[in-house]
């Protein structure tokens, strides 16, 4: 990358070609638009055709062309290999995945069901780590790309008073695959980091914004006393998706008003 570039030039993502997953809603949705308002073609996909089709039309009338829809399933292995094909087939290459799509939920572990456990970790891990894999021989053809995995704050440290096992174990297990991923692909050319956000709005965490007790909760716990803003976000993506962030790999970049430095 020439020095003579501009700052601001490195966060671009002219003409690089994003999948995002889970884009049907909440966090998805808005790394979606992020990553078409620098400059990507992006292919958007989760189970609620409507939902991406309105995105879609949204930015292709911004841009044409720049948006592709994929509904599908992303636990299923034929629609995985699906979600790369048509991304191959509209535009020749991927150089960006951002494996969003994730599934939790609250439940005493006393109580949490076999069904449950290996849910979340299909979701969350397995469906990760075969994207990834899928995605990557485009990527190494291509000369590079970037993966980032959306992990949790609570990959880090444990979920509970908030219980939920399954969640905690299979986001902590994104972490070390980030890792272990990021160190494999390095001389190949592809970056693989975890973005790990703290308490946001999304559908996860549906009605903790106006909730008064869940509210307390956070401000007692976060040395930034609130929830975060889904904009909040936006610069760790662009730093791990583009190439002002070509020499960071193996990392988990935190986004959790200090919750984890307690």
């Amino acid at each position: 990358m020439s020095d003579s570039l501009q700052p601001l030039d490195l966060f671009r993502l002219d003409n690089r070609v994003a999948i995002v997953t889970g884009a049907s809603s909440g966090l998805g949705d808005r790394f979606a638009r992020v990553l078409h308002a620098v400059g990507a073609n992006v292919v958007v996909t989760a189970r609620r055709a409507d939902r991406l089709e309105a995105l879609a039309a949204e930015l292709n009338s911004l841009r044409s062309d720049s948006a592709v829809v994929v509904t599908a399933d992303i636990s299923l292995e034929a629609d995985r290999e699906r979600i790369v094909n048509d991304t191959l087939a509209a535009y020749g290459t991927v150089d960006v995945v951002v494996n969003n799509a994730g599934v939790g939920g609250q439940v005493a572990i006393e109580n949490e069901g076999l069904d449950v456990f290996r849910r979340s970790m299909e979701i969350n891990v397995t469906a990760l780590w075969h994207l990834s894999k899928l995605c990557a021989p485009s990527m190494i053809e291509s000369g590079g790309g970037s993966i980032i995995n959306i992990a949790s704050m609570l990959g880090h440290v444990a979920s509970s008073p908030v219980k939920q096992a399954h969640y905690s174990a299979s986001k902590g297990a994104v972490v070390n695959l980030t890792r272990e991923l990021a160190v494999q692909w390095a001389r190949k050319g592809i970056t693989v980091n975890a973005l790990c956000p703290g308490w946001f709005p999304s559908e996860m965490t549906d009605g903790m914004d106006t909730d008064e007790s869940s509210q307390r909760f956070v401000k007692a716990n976060t040395p930034i006393p609130r929830m975060g803003e889904t904009h909040e976000l936006d610069g760790a993506l662009l730093l791990l998706a583009s190439s002002a962030g070509t020499f960071i790999t193996g990392q988990s970049v935190i986004v959790d008003g200090g919750w984890t430095a307690r």
